[in-house]
């Protein structure tokens, strides 16, 4: 599924990785031809090659990852500084990023060393793939299959954020998240579950951010639904209540063998 940068060279070892590591060319092209499916002011793969610093950061992330699994650190770090510079994107060579990889609009994204990263994963700009330990080892989350990062959310510890889930502008998630759920805020919470899946049409993934849940205005409107409730079932309780008391008051209740003169004194 995805590109091991802490496995050996593909050369080195055929027979294991033998249709587990794409061609950089192959897995270039799919990079730029992923954009239109899901930037629709992209109209044409030279106009998005040339102009897109996004996919600019993907392809010197491609090249020093080649060059680092081989062991050729510095010049995978020195290559990836050069494509920092140029794409205000920072990914470490070391991250292990899967198949159509997609930074919109690709400004200060930061991606981890350890970093795990599946197929067809969009991430806005500001996005933060980090680590939350000094210890060696896997420090950064990993983001599965179709995942989707909203602008400047962070995404912090070795944490799994489950396939075909999304996060909102500016969360902070801390915690794994199941898959094909939505979390927002911080820190992070799910307030859309399996049941309100993403739409695909036709290959598009869904863009429309203005349909997040907002889960404050959900509490409020049922709390006002129940409110409508309790004072309806009150008028009817009093309406009750106000009839028997008026049907009481008509004709007083005679009790045997009381007389009237009883009944007056």
């Amino acid at each position: 599924m995805v590109e091991m940068s802490d496995a050996v060279s593909a050369d080195l070892v055929p027979e294991k990785n033998a249709g587990a590591h794409q061609s950089l060319w192959r897995l270039l092209s799919e990079d730029l031809h992923c954009v239109r499916a899901r930037d629709p002011a992209a109209r044409n793969s030279f106009e998005t090659l040339i102009t897109y610093p996004g996919v600019h950061a993907i392809i010197w992330y491609r090249i020093a990852n080649r060059l680092w699994v081989r062991n050729l650190r510095f010049a995978a770090r020195f290559l990836s500084w050069f494509g920092r510079l140029v794409s205000n994107v920072d990914i470490h060579p070391g991250a292990t990023i899967g198949r159509r990889f997609f930074i919109d609009h690709g400004a200060c994204v930061v991606i981890g060393e350890t970093a795990v990263i599946g197929d067809d994963v969009t991430l806005y700009h500001g996005v933060t793939l980090g680590g939350t330990s000094w210890k060696p080892g896997k420090r950064h989350p990993t983001l599965e299959d179709g995942v989707f990062v909203g602008c400047g959310a962070k995404i912090l510890g070795p944490i799994t954020v489950g396939s075909g889930a999304r996060v909102g502008a500016n969360s902070v998630v801390i915690s794994d998240v199941p898959p094909d759920v939505t979390v927002v805020g911080i820190p992070g919470r799910i307030v859309r579950d399996a049941r309100e899946r993403r739409r695909l049409a036709r290959g598009r993934i869904d863009l429309e951010h203005h349909l997040m849940p907002d889960p404050v205005g959900e509490a409020i409107s049922s709390l006002l639904d129940r409110i409508e409730f309790l004072e309806a079932r009150l008028a009817h309780f009093q309406g009750e209540f106000n009839g028997h008391v008026r049907s009481s008051s008509v004709v007083p209740a005679r009790t045997p063998g009381l007389s009237t003169e009883d009944l007056k004194s």
